[in-house]
């Protein structure tokens, strides 16, 4: 598990066990009153093994950009979280 703080939240990241598969997340918690709100990583894809999902957790956090105010998080634009940035084949 990772984790970073921002302004007025602490996020940390993880994986759970769903049925067979494993779901990774972030967890956006307030560091004033409130509770964590999860988000799923990589919602269209699974995982066999925890540390696998752990590890994209973990990578989300890292490319986490920051916060919205409500906490909802930021990611660049084109971040899909698959570790797809192999260049498109040529046409």
């Amino acid at each position: 598990m990772a984790e970073r703080t921002f302004n007025r939240y602490r996020v940390r990241s993880g994986a759970s066990l769903e049925g067979s598969r494993y779901t990774a997340w972030l967890a956006v918690t307030p560091l004033g009153p409130g509770f964590p709100v999860y988000y799923a990583i990589c919602e269209n894809r699974s995982f066999r093994e925890q540390a696998v999902a752990e590890q994209a957790a973990a990578d989300a956090l890292a490319a986490l950009q920051g916060l919205e105010d409500d906490g909802t998080p930021v990611f660049p634009e084109d971040y899909t979280g698959f570790g797809d940035d192999a260049p498109a084949a040529a046409e």
